[in-house]
């Protein structure tokens, strides 16, 4: 698309500075907009960005800078420089391309495993590997891209209806909300600690019993991008049950109170047990190895938001976690024969 805009026709007078910004077409962020334009004489002087930013007022100014570093942007034919200066009447191309938080919001056709979906409910069985919201370095292939293209109406709904989240690499059960109705219950549900979330999580080590951590879990005091139970953090508390025991590790079942940040990677190993494969919490690569934290949320139970009927969900052992527990219980299987 391209739009062409002619600045000096709507200059007058011999001393405008500042200028009135030329109000720009509305911008369609869904693709790149070409948009050409003449310098006043009365910018003569100004470096192109700041003259730029004057013109194209929809756009920051390190937004235009970042264009002319990406050759964006082109002045009488030639590639721009950002601090070069005008001296009125150059020619400029613009290619102005949507940022990538702009698109982060875009729907995409991204195959989707829904367990249950009604009108105000939709319960996903989200895959290893997805990121649950944009942010930086996932900006696009996310559940909430997934989710606008499913269900197009989720766009009027803050972060698309999601009301909890999973890291990237931990797979399992997730519910979205369909209406904003839906949305305020069941975070409220989540407030109550009515939601039930348990996870299967393989931990290093042989854990004797059942138990509980209710420890408070914050930002790391020095390693910014990881959680760690601090003095000052919120309150946490997990659940774990032994469901089996292996030679060097025990596959739990973990319920949460509370849902932190990290809360079962970052219990597990605070009481000396990560879980297999994590690489930020384990700390080692001993065996047995795993590509990524051995972490499923196999199950959820909540209060259906219309209904207010309890309702139960379940989740298959994924392939990868399920050839590990195979491989570990016919490797104790041989060792007991022996």
């Amino acid at each position: 698309m391209r739009k062409k805009i002619s600045v000096q026709s709507v200059v007058k007078g011999p001393n405008p500075l500042p200028l009135t910004p030329v109000p720009l077409p509305h911008a369609d962020y869904n693709s790149t907009q070409h948009i050409e334009l003449v310098i006043p004489q009365q910018y003569a002087g100004l470096r192109l960005d700041q003259a730029l930013q004057r013109l194209l007022p929809e756009f920051s100014r390190s937004r235009l800078q970042n264009w002319i570093r990406a050759r964006q942007v082109w002045q009488d034919g030639l590639p721009a420089v950002t601090r070069q200066k005008v001296g009125g009447g150059e020619k400029i191309r613009v290619a102005a391309q949507p940022s990538a938080e702009v698109l982060a919001h875009m729907p995409e056709e991204i195959p989707l495993d829904i367990v249950y979906e009604d009108s105000t409910l939709l319960v996903i069985n989200k895959p290893r590997g997805m990121v649950v919201h944009p942010g930086s370095g996932n900006w696009r292939g996310t559940l909430l891209n997934a989710l606008l293209a499913h269900a197009p109406q989720l766009a009027n709904i803050p972060r698309a209806g999601i009301v909890h989240r999973l890291d990237k690499e931990t797979s399992g059960l997730l519910a979205v909300a369909k209406t904003l109705a839906a949305q305020t219950n069941l975070v409220r549900q989540l407030q109550a600690h009515t939601v039930k979330r348990e996870y299967l999580a393989l931990v290093h080590g042989r854990l004797r019993s059942d138990g509980k951590v209710e420890a408070p879990i914050g930002r790391h005091p020095v390693k910014r991008t990881k959680m760690a139970v601090v003095a000052r953090g919120k309150e946490a508390v997990t659940h774990y049950q032994v469901l089996e025991r292996f030679a060097a590790c025990t596959l739990l079942c973990c319920r949460l109170e509370t849902g932190r940040t990290h809360q079962i990677r970052v219990h597990m190993q605070s009481i000396g047990h990560p879980l297999v494969g994590d690489p930020v919490y384990s700390g080692t690569n001993k065996a047995p190895v795993f590509p990524r934290q051995a972490l499923h949320a196999f199950r959820l139970s909540l209060l259906h938001p219309q209904t207010q009927k309890i309702m139960h969900w379940h989740a298959e052992i994924p392939q990868d976690l399920r050839q590990l527990l195979n491989a570990l219980r016919a490797e104790s299987a041989g060792k007991e024969q022996r």
